[in-house]
């Protein structure tokens, strides 16, 4: 690992951080006219940014040749954009913390559900990601 690359999975990782926050500030008006009376307080944002970051890693992924396909990126913009950038966009720690408060908030099947549909979905979207790339090409 040279400086360069450190530095870039630092700063890449820092704007998928505030990528992240952005996206989460946009969408907390319209996920409030949306919601239904009595269900405030899921995570859908978390949710959307978590599946979102893992479909764009999968075609990183792809795109880097760990499919076994052709390498069409190298392995460094892999990591600055897939560790840093992805790195930072995606919380599964936040995830960790909603579906614990949805929990504390005795909300049992919200949190079943939250954590393993953005477990499930996480999977399928990268997966999508990883080989839609072979079936498209």
């Amino acid at each position: 690992m040279t400086p360069l690359l450190l530095l870039g999975v630092a700063l890449a990782g820092g704007v998928g951080a505030v990528a992240r926050f952005s996206f989460d500030a946009a969408m907390q008006p319209l996920l409030r006219k949306l919601e239904r009376p009595g269900s405030r307080g899921f995570p859908w944002a978390t949710l959307l940014i978590n599946v979102s970051g893992s479909l764009v890693l999968g075609i990183l992924a792809a795109l880097a040749g760990l499919a076994g396909g052709a390498q069409v990126l190298p392995h460094e913009w892999f990591a600055v954009l897939g560790t840093g950038f992805l790195g930072g966009y995606t919380t599964f720690s936040t995830a960790s913390v909603d579906a614990a408060r949805l929990i504390a908030a005795r909300r049992w099947n919200a949190a079943l559900g939250y954590a393993g549909g953005t477990a499930a979905l996480s999977t399928l979207a990268a997966a999508a990601g990883f080989w839609g790339l072979a079936l498209l090409g």
